[in-house]
């Protein structure tokens, strides 16, 4: 069978969506600052793991490490923009840090990129937020 290199992307993209994510959280370096980290693609078989601890997090300052975050659906789009309006209606914020390309070109086509600040690291972040 011939195996083309866009076949390829499309049969790695399918695995991806069905890959599990993980979340796990660490205290960032500034007072109330939380770090989540995802592991995993945000897509819509797995976002419930990530809004649920969303939810239960209540940091002044939440950044999302997206640094192993290889692909992200509608619904992992739309599960970022719901952490970031409740974090809003809260008087916190929610900031994202180490988006690949994909991500970031998903970010820039839906305008989200111009409400969801991402900075290239999450020590760039952590600097940018304290």
């Amino acid at each position: 069978m011939n195996s083309s290199p866009r076949n390829e992307r499309l049969l790695t993209l399918i695995g991806m969506r069905d890959a599990p994510l993980t979340v796990t959280t660490s205290n960032g370096k500034g007072e109330g600052v939380v770090i989540l980290v995802l592991n995993g693609p945000l897509t819509l078989p797995n976002i419930f793991a990530f809004q649920e601890k969303v939810a239960q997090l209540e940091p002044k300052v939440l950044i999302v490490d997206l640094t192993g975050l290889p692909y992200m659906d509608s619904a992992g789009l739309g599960s970022l923009m719901n952490g970031y309006v409740h974090a809003q209606k809260a008087g916190r914020r929610l900031v994202l840090a180490g988006a690949n390309e994909r991500v970031k070109a998903l970010l820039e086509l839906t305008k989200v990129d111009l409400i969801l600040k991402n900075y290239a690291t999450v020590a760039e972040a952590e600097a940018a937020v304290s």
